[in-house]
């Protein structure tokens, strides 16, 4: 079973809002759960997960530093934030990704597992942060 990268950041997604819940999630382990098949959780799936896990408090002070006035980080919802900082992990750490592809892959993900205030609100951060 070949898995997209965009099925990747999906998995990754998924993951991770686990971990905001569980953080003892192992991410191999759950990675099993979510596909269901015999295969290896895939090199890209452990670097999004593990990257943005490690660089969290770096991750969050980045958005905080572009969020409008009156927002604060604790306001965001836990999918709003994790999309977030796939995102910015992406543009900030992973080079072969064009930041274009990470805001519209990030997108992506406010489509499925969000509603439109909460894409709307994501494209404006995340373009505040690509301006800067």
């Amino acid at each position: 079973m070949k898995i997209s990268r965009h099925q990747i950041r999906e998995l990754a997604f998924q993951t991770l809002f686990a971990m905001e819940s569980n953080d003892s999630v192992e991410p191999s382990e759950f990675f099993d759960y979510l596909v269901k098949e015999d295969v290896t959780a895939p090199k890209y799936y452990l670097e999004l997960v593990n990257g943005v896990r490690d660089h969290k408090t770096e991750l969050d002070a980045i958005i905080t530093d572009h969020l409008a006035n009156k927002w604060s980080i604790d306001r965001i919802s836990k999918a709003d934030l994790i999309i977030l900082r796939i995102a910015l992990f992406e543009i900030k750490y992973v080079e072969a990704t064009p930041n274009k592809v990470a805001i519209n892959e990030a997108l992506e993900l406010a489509k499925k597992f969000c509603d439109d205030k909460s894409r709307n609100f994501i494209n404006g951060v995340l373009d505040s942060l690509i301006e800067k």
